[in-house]
């Protein structure tokens, strides 16, 4: 089923297929061969590859595929929640509730779809339990689109994501967010990420203690879990034995989360192989410090944009 777009060759294109589970998901393709995969369950992208087919994101061999539960990679979506940061289950529900493909979404006008294989995605409060464990009315749109140059040998976007939460309660509500990126890496010891230098942050190792990076980039020989505070808007994720960078650029979400559960906890985590933290680093543009306050009838954008530069 063709959702948008035609099947000319040289037109991006938008399918709607299932996996094996019988899940719902939508197959985004640009003239070149780059590809997104996206799963109406969480509203999930777990697949995002260059012109090459090279995989651009991290999914655990090990990870559970069948809903309800989320699988362990590519970009869940954490909301209204992140972590164990309020009286809901860890990261929220957005992870774990159907999507639905919007078919007449609202207007963005600063979007240029020439060129893009894109889906608008839409979350509302549809059942007892949403509602139970958080008593409030919205919509949350979700657009996810793939660029022409989407093997970004140059710094063009490969996707963009444009995310919408709307108040349509009658009382005010807050909210935090994080898109939780699994970028795929070679070795987590090849890798550095820059644009963090002297930013604090919050050491969730630490019972949430806040901390100042030094001015150095960021590079990893244990366990991390921090969420560094009011970063700047461009992120850099360095992997020197595949001479590829991933650019993180964001609007609306000021802070970033960087996680990698090395060795001993890899082993704990039954939905993730021990050796697997090797070639994953979570590097995820996120609003947590300060959660999203809106009164009813308003609304919040957010923008995650992810680019590839490869070097020679």
């Amino acid at each position: 089923m063709e959702l948008s777009g035609v099947s000319d060759e040289k037109r991006p294109t938008v399918d709607l297929v299932k996996d094996k589970n019988g899940t719902d998901q939508v197959l985004l393709k640009n003239p070149k061969g780059a590809s997104v995969k996206i799963s109406l369950h969480g509203g999930q992208v777990l697949s995002w590859k260059s012109d090459k087919g090279d995989e651009l994101l991290f999914t655990s061999a090990k990870g559970n595929s069948k809903p309800p539960h989320p699988v362990r990679g590519g970009i869940p979506i954490c909301f209204p929640q992140f972590g164990t940061r309020g009286s809901l289950e860890q990261h929220g529900f957005a992870r774990n509730k159907m999507w639905l493909v919007e078919e007449n979404p609202p207007d963005l006008p600063s979007f240029d779809s020439t060129d893009k294989a894109y889906v608008d995605l839409v979350l509302k409060p549809s059942d007892e339990d949403t509602t139970r464990i958080w008593p409030h009315s919205f919509e949350f749109h979700l657009r996810v689109s793939l660029a022409l140059d989407g093997n970004l040998t140059l710094i063009s976007p490969a996707r963009l994501w444009i995310s919408r939460v709307r108040n349509i309660n009658s009382k005010p509500f807050s909210f935090s967010i994080a898109y939780h990126t699994y970028f795929s890496i070679s070795d987590i010891s090849e890798v550095r990420v820059e644009g963090l230098e002297t930013l604090d942050y919050l050491d969730n190792l630490f019972d949430k203690e806040r901390f100042t990076e030094q001015g150095d980039a960021l590079t990893f020989e244990s366990e991390i879990d921090r969420v560094y505070l009011n970063s700047r808007d461009v992120v850099a994720v360095f992997d020197h034995e595949r001479k590829r960078t991933f650019l993180i650029k964001k609007e609306g979400l000021p802070d970033v989360v960087v996680w990698n559960p090395w060795d001993k906890k890899a082993r704990a985590l039954t939905d993730l192989g021990d050796e697997e933290y090797k070639h994953m680093l979570c590097v995820d543009g996120a609003a947590i410090e300060k959660p999203i306050n809106l009164k009813p009838g308003e609304e919040w954008t957010g923008k995650l944009n992810l680019s590839l530069v490869l070097s020679t």
